[in-house]
Parts: C-alpha cells; sequence; structure tokens
C-alpha cells in the first residue's frame, strides 16, 4: 500500500495541508505513518461522507480558539501531489491524463502556497482546494506521473505585462460540452489562458473510461453531463430558505440575468411572494438550489402545475481543465502537452524553482 514511498519523488518543497477540523482529532500513529478517523470529504457537496484515511510526513494537531482541534499534515509537495492526483481522479487513468494533472496540481499548489487563504495551513485537503486523501488511492503509476514530470508548472503571461507567472490552473469534473471563463466563477477579470473552448470529450464518454478514471465514490454520480433536479413548489421555497437563511417566501420567479461563454448562470433574480433578491456568483448560485449542490450553474429553468424542473448541464463550474475530457483525450492518444495546450489557452511548460 505505501510501496511509493521513499521513490525519490520529494523535493526541497513542503506543504502545510488541513486535513479536519473536529471537537477531537482521533489518530493512530504508525512507525512511518499516521491514520485519521472519520474524515470528512466532499464536504457540503452530494458526496459528502467520511472515512479513514492514511497519510505520510508529519502530523501535527493544533488547537483552536473555539476548543475545536485542526489536523495538519506537513509532506514534501511533490509527495502531496502523488496523492492529488490519486485522489481526483482514479490512479488508474491514463497516464498522459495523470502526467497533465501532476503539472496543473503542482501549479494550482505553488500559487496557493504563495498566498494561502486558511490561517495556520496553505491549503486544506478537501473540494474547496484539491483533493487530498492520503495514501490509500495511490498506486505507482501516480509516483511514475509526478516523477515524469517533477517541477513543471504552467506559466502565461497576464494583460499588458511581458513576465512570466505560474498559472493559477483551475479545473472540475465535467464541463458538459463547453468551458467556462473566469469571470463567471471568480472576480471580473480576464484570465487569459482561462478561455471558453467546446469540449466534445466529455459528451459520451465510454463506460470503460469512467471505470478506469473516476474514483469509487464519483462512480456513484451516473449523470454528471446532462441531468435534470425537480422540486414541488414547497420544496424549492424550503430549499432557498434553508440555505440562504432568507425567507422569501413562495418562490413565484427564478431568472437568469448573466450567463458565461458555456452557458453557466452567474447571475440570478430569485422572486419570492415577500422578497426579491439577485444572486451570484455561479457555486451561491448551485448552493442556493440544491440541499447539497448543484451539479452545475448551466441549466434552464421550467415550471409548470406548481413544479419546478432544473434541465442542467455539467458537473463543476466549468473553468479550465475538463477532467472527463481530458481523460478521454488521453486515451484516444492525445499526449499531456496536447491536453494542456488545449484547456489552457496561451500557457507553456515551464520548471517551477525547487
Amino acid at each position: 500500500m505505501n510501496s511509493w514511498l521513499g521513490l525519490g519523488v520529494s523535493g526541497l518543497v513542503k506543504i502545510k495541508v488541513g486535513i479536519l477540523t473536529a471537537p477531537h482529532i482521533e489518530f493512530e500513529q504508525r512507525e512511518k505513518t499516521f491514520v485519521l478517523k472519520n474524515v470528512r470529504i466532499g464536504i457540503g457537496f452530494h458526496w459528502d461522507r467520511y472515512e479513514d484515511q492514511e497519510f505520510a510526513g508529519e502530523l501535527e494537531i493544533r488547537d483552536n480558539p473555539d476548543g475545536t482541534q485542526t489536523a495538519i499534515n506537513t509532506i514534501d509537495l511533490e509527495d502531496y501531489l502523488c496523492s492529488v492526483i490519486s485522489s481526483e481522479m482514479s490512479a488508474n487513468s491514463p497516464m498522459e491524463l495523470l502526467k497533465a494533472h501532476a503539472v496543473i496540481s503542482r501549479s494550482w499548489a505553488i500559487r496557493a502556497m504563495e498566498h494561502p487563504n486558511h490561517e495556520g495551513f496553505h491549503v486544506c485537503a478537501d473540494d474547496h482546494c484539491q483533493r487530498y486523501e492520503g495514501l490509500r488511492r495511490i498506486n505507482e503509476r501516480a509516483v511514475e506521473a509526478v516523477c515524469a514530470t517533477k517541477g513543471q508548472v504552467l506559466v502565461s503571461t497576464k494583460g499588458l505585462s511581458t513576465k512570466e507567472e505560474i498559472c493559477d490552473c483551475r479545473y472540475y469534473k465535467c464541463c458538459g460540452g463547453r468551458t467556462e471563463v473566469w469571470r463567471t466563477c471568480w472576480e471580473d477579470i480576464d484570465v487569459p489562458y482561462i478561455q471558453s473552448v467546446p469540449c466534445d470529450w466529455c459528451k459520451s464518454p465510454s463506460p470503460q473510461v469512467l471505470r478506469l478514471v473516476l474514483n469509487d465514490y464519483d462512480q456513484e454520480t451516473k449523470d454528471f453531463r446532462d441531468w435534470k433536479v425537480t422540486y414541488t413548489a414547497d420544496e424549492l421555497s424550503e430549499i432557498i430558505r434553508t440555505k440562504s437563511g432568507i425567507d422569501f417566501g413562495e418562490i413565484i420567479g427564478l431568472i437568469p440575468l448573466k450567463r458565461g461563454a458555456s452557458g453557466r448562470i452567474y447571475e440570478l433574480k430569485i422572486v419570492g411572494t415577500k422578497r426579491t433578491e439577485v444572486i451570484g456568483k455561479e457555486l451561491k448560485i448551485r448552493l442556493w438550489l440544491s440541499k447539497s449542490c448543484l451539479y452545475s450553474s448551466w441549466f434552464e429553468v421550467e415550471h409548470e402545475n406548481g413544479v419546478w424542473t432544473l434541465i442542467g448541464h455539467g458537473w463543476g463550474h466549468g473553468a479550465g481543465l475538463c477532467q472527463i475530457g481530458a481523460a478521454v483525450m488521453a486515451s484516444e492518444g492525445k499526449t499531456y502537452e496536447e491536453i494542456l495546450q488545449y484547456y489552457y489557452h496561451g500557457a507553456r511548460l515551464g520548471v517551477a524553482a525547487q
């Protein structure tokens, strides 16, 4: 299980990962590893669950002012990536997908380390940052992919500057047929390497490819490209009240005001009998319209005979690399360089300082 340890993957850069926060951290210290009990994964999403996870590196249990504890794992960046690319996708994925993922996950992590948005550690271990689920999903293919791309990152210029910087590489499970631009999801800026491109590869992936590339719990999601959600009027009103903390009364209108290049809504008017409000961006829309989180904000709204139907496409925010699309590209013989060039407009491979 831990045969990848000591294979020379490690570099000089170490990353601090916050794995979980709980009233009391339960763990088992082993000779070279430690096991954390009841780690919550997929927090707030439809695959939300708990599992025990085993990690290498150093463990710190930090006591927080609110009485909780946080488990923090300090580990070499390259070893961290072996777990990330095996947690985000299966380590049985095509090698060129694993290589592409190693490059973008390394690029994103370095950017996150430079500008951490967590107190006491650089990144968290769940989908808010990058999935990092320890040793048990790793195999030698993941190690090979990280070793083959060691130190490689994507770089690009920004705006009118001629100076290159490491790309803030974003990715998600399935675009649904077209990728999205940065401003639909985050700040109102143009990021040159995050542009909208068509993606036919994720339209009809074969069951064989999906079995190879999706982790066990991701395979539970069957309708990730084209999906439909229906609510009664009472269900929709209660979901929005619960998720937003606002009593809109009975919902009588869901009106898309602004859509991104793929069709994802990033400004939505919610009309209720007590209150009307415009919300965005895409993640807030997904969170407010589901007990967990909608697959994406690319959907059409139908309202008939008191029933609300959302007819949607894609799984995730849609900006950057489409994991399912990239998997199909790799299965059809595309190299990791070709995959990266397609999803990250104008970016090129560079080497990060070690």
